[in-house]
């Protein structure tokens, strides 16, 4: 049986939200340049794939995962 860490949500203002700024708001990582260095190098994933646009907008239920830790955007 895998042990999949919890999914913590992380409600948002707005219809959506940059990846990007979103790692740092959900805690993922404490400053800008960490949170562009992880995202660039692959280390962040958005629904499972990696994704290396710090722009990209997400969505309601989105599940962005980092080092071990997942939170879902939520209203």
């Amino acid at each position: 049986m895998t042990n999949t860490p919890p999914i913590d949500d992380v409600p948002i203002s707005g219809e959506a939200v940059r990846l990007g700024q979103f790692v740092k708001f959900a805690g993922l990582l404490d400053t800008g340049g960490d949170v562009k260095e992880a995202i660039i190098d692959g280390y962040v994933t958005v629904n499972g794939e990696v994704d290396r646009r710090r722009g990209r907008q997400l969505q309601f239920g989105d599940i962005v995962s980092f080092d071990g830790r997942q939170v879902r955007v939520s209203r």
